[in-house]
């Protein structure tokens, strides 16, 4: 018998509580993965568009809830291949965030791992950061320093998914 204010209020039944451990995992593996890199404060906006876009991209790409410790190794090079700049990076997370939401409405009901995958998925797309021009012309004036060249607000996303990158590289 449960204690009153030990209830289960996810639907999950059984009195349990569903606790979202396979995102938290995902989170994890990008957070060390970045923390290695040592690209950033772990205090920065750009830190946790780097977290967010590689915890998705480790999320999303685990088939069947399979992600352990050992197979992080193996999983690096498919991570990499997500994340490359020529990737529609961008369209692959809007099709597995549908179809693992198709699975969870099929299982009964949602998932707190989704909503979590969902809730930085929406951060990312929806904040945007001030970061350097990319695709400024080079040679288009003299640039001193690197807080002096042209900036322009991007969605985090976009910062995220290329430092993540970087800090798979790195490791």
């Amino acid at each position: 018998m449960l204690h009153r204010g030990q209830e289960s209020t996810d639907g999950a039944g059984g009195g349990e509580l569903a606790v979202p451990m396979a995102w938290f995992y995902a989170e994890y593996i990008a957070e060390e993965l970045l923390r290695t890199g040592d690209l950033m404060p772990p205090t920065s906006f750009e830190f946790r568009a780097g977290r967010d876009a590689l915890a998705l991209t480790i999320f999303l790409s685990d088939a069947g809830g399979e992600l352990s410790g050992i197979r992080v190794v193996t999983q690096l090079e498919t991570w990499l291949s997500l994340t490359a700049y020529d990737q529609p990076w961008q369209d692959w997370v809007c099709e597995r965030m549908a179809d693992f939401t198709a699975e969870a409405m099929e299982s009964g009901g949602p998932s707190p791992d989704l909503e979590l995958a969902a809730a930085a998925w929406r951060w990312l797309e929806e904040t945007e950061l001030l970061a350097p021009d990319l695709d400024a012309v080079p040679g288009g004036g003299a640039v001193l320093g690197e807080d002096d060249g042209p900036k322009v607000w991007t969605p985090a996303w976009r910062l995220g998914l290329p430092l993540g990158h970087l800090a798979i590289h790195l490791f």
